[in-house]
């Protein structure tokens, strides 16, 4: 997964992670850094290899669908200091950022779409394709909040339906 870590490694990506660690640094919720993003890539992975692989042949290899999940795991949230910062809704924000650093890390028009359509959709479930990237990354980025073991759950505003309160598998 050299593309992955070419990711990583990016120094606009870097710079919005340090931003969102500012911005982040006295939060009592989840918050937005690399654990929660390589959480939500890792789950998205497991869910679909349980659930898809075996009959999905819109994909080249599982190790392609791999490097999208976590391609889309790492920049889902990249915006969200422009949420903060600028009022702009960060799934948008995450787009527009992760865009040029899909194309600086070698990944072609094609799949640059499909990452971006996933961090486009990640903030709701998508009804017409339950066995989409799109609704397994949904459900890993639900699934990868700990609010089971949240101090400040009660004060949490999320849905009590879109709260994690056990472990699945």
């Amino acid at each position: 997964m050299e593309r992955i870590s070419r990711i990583l490694s990016h120094q606009k990506y870097r710079e919005h992670l340090k931003k969102i660690e500012v911005w982040e640094k006295d939060r009592v919720f989840c918050k937005h850094d690399k654990k929660h993003f390589l959480d939500v890539a890792r789950i998205a992975y497991i869910l679909y290899l349980e659930e898809m692989s075996s009959h999905d042949s819109k994909y080249d290899t599982k190790a392609k669908v791999k490097e999208l999940l976590y391609a889309a795991g790492l920049l889902h949230d990249i915006g969200r200091w422009k949420e903060y910062e600028e009022g702009i809704e960060h799934h948008l924000a995450s787009v527009q950022l992760a865009e040029p650093i899909l194309k600086d890390c070698s990944f072609s028009p094609e799949e640059t779409e499909q990452i971006l359509s996933i961090i486009k959709t990640h903030r709701k479930e998508v009804q017409e394709e339950k066995e989409s990237l799109s609704s397994i990354f949904y459900r890993a980025d639900k699934l990868s909040r700990e609010c089971f073991w949240c101090p400040a759950e009660k004060e949490c505003n999320w849905k009590k339906e879109k709260k994690n309160f056990r472990i699945q598998g």
